[in-house]
Parts: C-alpha cells; sequence; structure tokens
C-alpha cells in the first residue's frame, strides 16, 4: 500500500514561509492499496487538497477519524467527493457515553460555526462508531483502539496481506510514567504499535517543551523514537508538527535528538507531500 501525507501540522493549520517544507495543514493521510481501496486518516486542512487530487468518478471514500479536536476535522466541508451526489462517505469515529459520532460532528458541521449543516450535503452519508476492536474496509483489516489523548481519542492499525501501518498523530504514552518507556503491558498504543512497518506518530515537543506541558496529550520526538523502539518498527514518521516551529527548527529537533538516541531503526521525517511506500 502506498501512504501520501496532505497534513502534517498539530493543532492548528499554520501556512507561511517558515514551514513550507514540513507543510501548514493539519492532519490528513490517505492510503492507497493494490487493489484500489482508498482509505483516508483525518480530516484537517490537508484534505482539501486531497479531495481535489481524487478522481471525479470515485463512487466510495471511507475516512477514520482519530477524535474531533477541530484540528482534526475542518477540512471535512471542503472535501470535494462530499459535494457531489451519489458519492457514498463512510465516516470512522471514536464512540462517546454521551452523544453519537454524527451529533458531535453537527455541532461543527451546521451554523453559525460552518453555513452547511450534514444533511444539506449532496454525498450519502454514513456513519460509524469505533471505540476498540477490527473492521474490514475493502482490502484493508483496521484495528482500533482508544490512546491516550484529551477526550475519546483512538489509533488506527491498517494492515493487508503484505504491509502494516500504525497512524497515532495525538498521543502522551509517556503520561503517568518516572521512566519512559518501560513496560509494553502499560504502554498506550502499543498493541498498534507492535511490529509495523511504518509507524506515523505525534512528536510534537522537544524535551524541554514537554517539561511545561503533561498532560495536554502529546509526545516529545525524544519519547516518539522511545515509543517506535519499544513497539519496534521498522519505520517512524514523525508527525504533528507545533505550530511554533519552523522547517529549520524541526530540522534541528531531528538532527539533535536522533544523533542523541541513535536509534536502530528508520526515522523519516514528515513532510506534507511524502509519499511511503509500505510493504513487508
Amino acid at each position: 500500500m502506498k501512504a501520501t501525507l496532505w497534513g502534517t501540522r498539530g493543532s492548528l493549520a499554520s501556512p507561511g514561509p517558515d514551514t513550507v517544507r514540513y507543510g501548514g495543514n493539519t492532519s490528513c493521510v490517505s492510503i492507497h492499496g493494490e487493489e484500489g481501496s482508498l482509505l483516508i486518516l483525518d480530516a484537517g486542512t490537508g484534505m482539501r487538497c486531497l479531495g481535489q487530487d481524487l478522481p471525479k468518478d470515485l463512487l466510495r471514500v471511507d475516512i477514520l477519524l482519530t477524535q474531533l479536536h477541530m484540528d482534526h476535522i475542518q477540512g471535512l466541508p471542503f472535501f470535494a467527493p462530499l459535494r457531489r451526489t451519489g458519492v457514498e462517505v463512510h465516516l470512522y469515529g471514536p464512540a462517546s457515553t454521551m452523544l453519537s459520532l454524527r451529533s458531535r460532528l453537527m455541532r461543527y458541521l451546521s451554523p453559525p460555526l460552518f453555513p452547511v449543516s450534514i444533511r444539506e450535503l449532496p454525498g450519502k452519508l454514513h456513519f460509524h462508531e469505533l471505540p476498540s476492536g477490527t473492521v474490514q474496509i475493502g482490502e484493508f483489516s483496521v484495528k482500533a483502539q482508544l490512546i491516550i489523548h484529551p477526550n475519546p481519542t483512538v489509533g488506527y492499525r491498517v494492515e493487508t496481506e503484505h504491509a502494516s501501518l500504525t497512524y497515532i498523530p495525538d498521543h502522551e504514552p509517556a503520561l503517568g510514567s518516572f521512566s519512559f518507556p518501560r513496560s509494553k503491558e502499560w504502554t498506550s498504543g502499543f498493541d498498534l504499535a507492535a511490529g509495523s512497518d511504518v509507524l506515523i506518530h505525534d512528536s510534537q515537543y522537544t524535551a524541554e517543551e514537554y517539561k511545561d506541558r503533561v498532560g495536554f496529550g502529546h509526545s516529545s520526538l525524544e519519547q516518539a523514537l522511545g515509543f517506535a523502539r519499544l513497539a519496534e518498527v521498522k519505520q517512524l514518521i514523525t508527525f504533528h508538527h507545533d505550530p511554533g516551529h519552523s522547517d529549520d527548527m524541526i530540522d534541528r529537533m531531528m538532527a539533535e535528538t536522533i544523533g542523541e538516541l541513535r536509534p536502530g531503526y528508520q526515522v523519516t521525517p514528515g513532510m506534507e507531500g511524502l509519499e511511503i511506500v509500505v510493504e513487508d
């Protein structure tokens, strides 16, 4: 399968001359399978460009939302297939004990926050709640699991017969741990990521920044590398870059942290437009 990064920024879109290489759009990743299946992971602002790139005769789209924070759903109403009559759009997201997935999304997709409501969109929307478990979507086996992040949030493991990719863009597995990483059994997201060919993971902060942001739901680059090592993944894609970090700062973070920790696996900086062929 092939994964393409359409948005790699976290928390807030941050376009500008200092974020050209890593990109200013928020979380969105597409996965194309060998048999033609398409999955979209999150609906951040990067989703607008993805929608323009997809063929106009597309009949079905499957979108997996990790959470309903604004930076992960803001691109949804600007996604071109949603505005085409007859297109079936299946939306998957974390369950809540309070409201359905549809009801929670309608808080954004309705006036006064947005002029068009869900029921007015020409596309046929279907909503699926995934607190945990595995579902088959086309050629992909998709495992969802709740992970540590404020409000209901899930990570996803996408598998085919020959490849596996884990996507955990917002994650704080070090929360509550005096020595991270320590125990596989007690580490949030470990079961999802274990042995993955590719792991796309939150790496928002420097180690110094994290000290003032414990409990915010995000990882430092150092913690992301530690999590990937614990899970024994083959390749880590750094993701969810802080909106205040310029391209040059992220370059320095990568060079210094990788130089210090020397991970025994491939580390690739997550840049908007990056294409990754995932195979065993």
